[in-house]
């Protein structure tokens, strides 16, 4: 069984990386059905935070059928810091977590994100003074290193760990490569084998397939998979996972009736926490995904990410379910 604190997460627990603009409320909401076991929201800018700002407070939004959530903020001052645990505290999530890993420039100029990997001590002070004045369980989420000249994993975790984090996510690339290449996992499993290591330790980056999920956990040994963009528009991804490791069998692709409810939920949910002008715009990253692979589908989807209208996007989805509904499968 995998604990964060008294958290009990399963034997092996699938996570949803928080993810800018995609791992809110609305998504969050169909990746739960589909069997993630513990979502992080969105990252939060801690000054975003004490300054009361709106978008950040919003993302503190969590609701009950989410749990077991962290709340995941990121900053390089202390004292913001210290002060943005509090108010995350009062949230009442089950987790705070602390982003280390974001490689975007408009962060890690700032010296936050991923930027701190470029300065280790500081990167433990933060840790540690979060976790003296916080009672909840804190995780990390970071890197490999800032470049592949300082990957530096093996001895961040146990200083993270020793400083009282309860589990570490890794993301097996460094800064420099962003989202480019392939991961490399083997410092995540370098980590994992090292006998002082006593917390989970969670593999990020490019789990894509029920195969891989099993590959990459019989290879390094993690007790978990962090799921990042393989998700996007596919929150099936999780019910697939769990199908092939318990019983070495995939599962049927949803039909496309699951597809088009998925993307009404979402769609709903959506234009409800955002409003209908930002909702309408941020579900369309999703939409290539939710219906990908069927004959006929470009007309529809083009549509989808081009109207503004709630109305006509929903009247578009009852006509994909109608027209599609014919074909059994994906075509490929």
């Amino acid at each position: 069984m995998v604990r964060i604190g008294d958290i009990e997460l399963g034997e092996f627990p699938l996570l949803l990386a928080p993810m800018e603009d995609v791992s809110d409320p609305p998504f969050r909401a169909l990746c739960k059905q589909q069997g993630c076991d513990l979502m992080y929201t969105e990252f939060i800018s801690v000054e975003g935070l004490i300054r009361d700002a709106a978008k950040s407070v919003q993302k503190l939004d969590i609701y009950d059928e989410e749990r077991p959530i962290g709340i995941q903020i990121f900053g390089a001052e202390l004292d913001s810091m210290v002060r943005a645990a509090e108010i995350v505290e009062e949230a009442a999530p089950e987790i705070l977590d602390i982003n280390f890993g974001c490689p975007v420039n408009k962060v890690t100029c700032k010296g936050a994100g991923a930027g701190i990997l470029q300065d280790i001590p500081k990167m433990v002070r933060l840790t540690e003074a979060i976790v003296k004045r916080t009672n909840l369980p804190v995780t990390v989420k970071t890197r490999l290193g800032w470049d592949e000249k300082t990957m530096y994993i093996e001895e961040v975790a146990e200083r993270l760990q020793d400083v009282g984090i309860k589990a570490l996510s890794i993301h097996g690339r460094t800064r420099k490569q962003m989202y480019k290449g392939e991961a490399d996992w083997t410092l995540i499993g370098k980590v994992k084998d090292n006998p002082r290591i006593r917390i989970p330790i969670f593999g990020n980056g490019d789990i894509n397939s029920p195969e891989k999920a099993l590959e990459y956990k019989d290879r390094y040994g993690v007790d978990g998979v962090m799921i990042g963009r393989a998700s996007i528009g596919y929150p099936w991804v999780f019910r697939e996972i769990k199908h092939f490791l318990k019983t070495g069998e995939h599962l049927a692709p949803p039909t496309i009736r699951e597809r088009v409810a998925a993307a009404r939920q979402h769609l709903s949910h959506s234009i409800e926490w955002k409003g209908a002008k930002l909702g309408v715009l941020e579900m369309r990253r999703h939409y290539t995904n939710y219906f990908k692979g069927y004959e006929g589908v470009k007309t529809f989807r083009a549509a989808l990410v081009t109207q503004s209208e709630p109305e006509d996007l929903f009247a578009i989805l009852d006509e994909m379910e109608s027209v599609l509904s014919d074909q059994p499968e994906l075509i490929g």
